[in-house]
């Protein structure tokens, strides 16, 4: 027997959130080995912008569409516009997600010196805010899963989930994210259990720290663009003693999507770095 992933070739995937950073690199793993891809975003100029530099350099191979993944009616439209330009999905990529400030403690650890002004603290958190990112990743996920992965019915596919090393260790501040990812790593393994006899495979990435456009106000200052102070104790607490490239995320997907893979459902990988196999001591 060979291992090759030449069975990619030639599927259609369709990434949620990915005219961002990660979904950015995916989009381009997929597209360079063959796949016909999705872009999904929010902004269509933006979505679009992204499958024309990749047509660029995989030419017809990438369209571009505006959903946003809370939107049933919006997303019903993209499959549809999806069925009738590259055919059945064979593929979905659960990439949009991200956190917000309104939705992040300002404090790590609530002490008794901060009991007199908790607005910066767990109790300060406006419920629209946490509402807003669990909804983003969990029902983010969950809602695009419903409407593209039906095509795989009768058929077998793959569904691929993008996690947080925070679903893990539930990273200090960031609240509603946290949960949302811990959530999304449950929901992975029950659709794999419920999904298993139809021949989809449903799995998770976890990607430790990546510099994104949602996380980028924590972990670096704005002012001298180094290190915030958080930065630097994520950096001290990652054994590679760096940040991951976008591009370091490809490798473990195409794995997950192509055949080499076939008996591996409902698991949750890591890519950080070390990070969660790190004690700190």
């Amino acid at each position: 027997m060979k291992y090759f992933m030449d069975d990619i070739k030639g599927k259609v995937c369709v990434i949620t959130g990915g005219s961002g950073i990660l979904g950015r690199a995916l989009a381009m793993g997929l597209a360079d080995a063959g796949a016909k891809v999705v872009i999904i975003g929010t902004k269509k100029e933006k979505a679009e912008s992204v499958a024309s530099n990749l047509n660029e350099m995989y030419p017809e191979s990438t369209i571009g569409l505006a959903a946003n993944v809370l939107d049933r009616e919006a997303l019903l439209n993209a499959k549809k516009e999806i069925n009738d330009k590259f055919g059945l999905i064979d593929v979905l990529v659960n990439c949009a997600g991200g956190n917000n400030p309104t939705a992040t403690t300002s404090k790590e650890i609530l002490t008794n010196d901060d009991i007199n002004d908790l607005s910066k603290s767990f109790f300060g958190l406006e419920l629209d805010g946490f509402r807003s990112v669990f909804d983003l990743n969990f029902m983010g996920t969950v809602l695009p899963t419903m409407i593209f992965a039906k095509d795989m019915i009768g058929r077998g596919g793959v569904i691929v989930n993008i996690s947080s090393m925070s679903s893990y260790r539930p990273i200090t501040r960031v609240v509603a994210y946290s949960a949302a990812k811990a959530a999304v790593n449950n929901l992975t393994e029950w659709l794999a259990v419920h999904l298993a006899k139809l021949n989809i495979r449903v799995n998770a990435i976890a990607p430790g720290f990546f510099l994104t456009e949602q996380n980028r106000f924590l972990l670096i200052d704005k002012d001298t663009n180094q290190l915030t102070e958080r930065g630097k104790k994520i950096i001290a607490n990652t054994p590679m003693g760096r940040f991951g490239e976008p591009e370091e995320l490809i490798g473990i997907l195409l794995y997950l999507v192509s055949d080499i893979s076939k008996f591996v459902t409902g698991v949750v990988i890591p890519v950080d770095g070390g990070f969660n196999a790190f004690a700190g001591v």
